[in-house]
């Protein structure tokens, strides 16, 4: 006989296996049983019984919200600052004294720690030092952006780009349209020409050149006045610490030849190395339909040579 175990004074009510207190309490625990199972039994909530509730998340103060959202932008803006200042900056072209090598509409990024940092290297030329750190200089045929040095000149202290023809202690001169360096001609071949399209379907062909500095590096130039008055000039002396800059487009380009002269080393800002995007003019920003054909596919991610 199987003695049944002690209860607190409500009778027992035997159903199948399953045993529960009588008048209507509910157990503190229910047993079930699965047949199919290997014997183990499984504890299951009570009937009618819900989980309980989460705890709701603490809800940000309105002032918190604003305050992390500011911070955000702040630590987004000092990114952008740094990698501006000592990595790369974008520069768009804005006329044609590259050409043809770099056309209106051009965007390029600028690699600023080529040559070292110059307080040009930083927004507003802050803070203040004498000469270049951490660099060397420019090499002959690097394509560089500088500050423009001449103060007489309404463009004083915008951005320029233009190629690096003379280095310091050099003497430049041209002689019937061709470049002399250090007194020697540099080889100049003919090309096929360049082929300039307008905005109306003109068609212009302009005689384009490869020049090849010393050293070897070589780049198309354009000549687009035969005989023209920057075809023949006098000996430029490059003095210590200075550059002399020419456009590939010659007789298009305001350079070391006219109103920019001689560039301070600390005036170079950096070397374009970069073609990231290019567009020929003929959709403005308010034109979005016409975006497709106003790119120029393929000039997008191309190296500046």
């Amino acid at each position: 006989m199987t003695n049944l175990p002690e209860n607190d004074g409500a009778p027992l009510v035997t159903n199948g296996d399953a045993t529960s207190r009588a008048a209507g309490t509910v157990p503190p625990r229910q047993r079930s049983y699965n047949p199919d199972s290997t014997g183990t039994d499984s504890t299951v909530l009570p009937p009618n019984t819900a989980p309980a509730p989460k705890k709701a998340a603490p809800k940000k103060k309105e002032g918190e919200s604003w305050a992390e959202t500011v911070k955000t932008i702040v630590y987004a803006l000092l990114i952008a600052l740094v990698i501006r200042t000592f990595f790369f900056q974008p520069f768009n072209i804005p006329s044609g004294s590259m050409e043809n090598t770099l056309l209106v509409g051009d965007y390029l990024f600028v690699e600023k720690f080529a040559y070292g940092y110059s307080r040009y290297s930083f927004p507003f030329g802050i803070p203040p030092f004498p000469g270049r750190v951490f660099g060397t200089g420019p090499s002959r045929g690097d394509v560089v952006v500088f500050k423009m040095p001449n103060e007489q000149s309404p463009d004083y202290m915008k951005d320029f780009i233009k190629r690096v023809i003379g280095l310091p202690g050099d003497r430049v001169q041209m002689i019937n349209g061709q470049l002399q360096l250090n007194g020697k001609p540099v080889p100049k071949v003919r090309a096929a020409d360049y082929i300039e399209n307008d905005l109306y379907g003109g068609v212009t062909h302009v005689p384009r050149y490869r020049e090849t500095l010393p050293g070897g590096k070589s780049y198309y130039v354009l000549d687009r006045i035969p005989d023209g008055p920057s075809d023949n000039t006098q000996v430029y002396v490059v003095p210590p610490g200075h550059y002399f800059m020419m456009g590939d487009n010659r007789d298009n380009s305001d350079d070391s030849r006219a109103d920019v002269g001689y560039v301070p080393a600390a005036n170079v800002e950096g070397k374009a190395v970069f073609l990231f995007f290019s567009i020929d003019g003929s959709a403005s920003w308010l034109e979005p339909w016409k975006w497709p054909w106003a790119i120029r596919y393929e000039r997008l991610l191309t190296i500046i040579d």
